[in-house]
């Protein structure tokens, strides 16, 4: 595949991403906008620690859920962070399902909020397969310098 069709696949993905509502569009050109030179892989960096930061928090999470009783507030706080984080790279889906779970939190609905985490999770795991495929489209077309 010779690199203008690598481009054009590469403006697709990044579109259906915007149109299939996993990025908000405004946010996710914010960080784009943040890549020069010095940065060129500025917006996978931030991708990264997302992904990283977000483990962490789904272990807290889980801690906190299996706790006994659960400490609502201490959840609300950990999914606050997770939504909040979810924000800053623009991921709509993921902050979605993190409001639907705060709700939960604030009910002290048990049931709920695992029900809640099993989707935070799934929207997690399907936009970083999303955005995994972005970047490695990106890298083919030669949009991005390897380090």
């Amino acid at each position: 595949m010779d690199r203008n069709q690598l481009q054009r696949q590469v403006a697709l993905k990044r579109s259906s991403l915007f149109e299939q509502q996993f990025l908000d569009s405004q946010q996710f050109v914010q960080l784009e906008d943040l890549e020069d030179d010095a940065n060129p892989n500025f917006v996978e960096e931030i991708v990264t620690l997302f992904y990283k930061d977000s483990a962490r928090l789904f272990q807290k999470i889980e801690q906190t859920m299996q706790s006994r009783p659960i400490d609502f507030g201490k959840l609300d706080d950990y999914v606050h962070q997770f939504k909040g984080s979810s924000s800053s790279i623009g991921a709509i889906k993921v902050k979605n399902e993190c409001s639907q779970f705060k709700e939960f939190c604030s009910a002290g609905n048990a049931e709920g909020c695992f029900w809640a985490f099993q989707r935070v999770k799934q929207e997690h795991h399907t936009l970083r397969i999303q955005l995994e495929s972005y970047f490695q489209l990106r890298k083919q077309a030669g949009l991005v310098r390897r380090v």
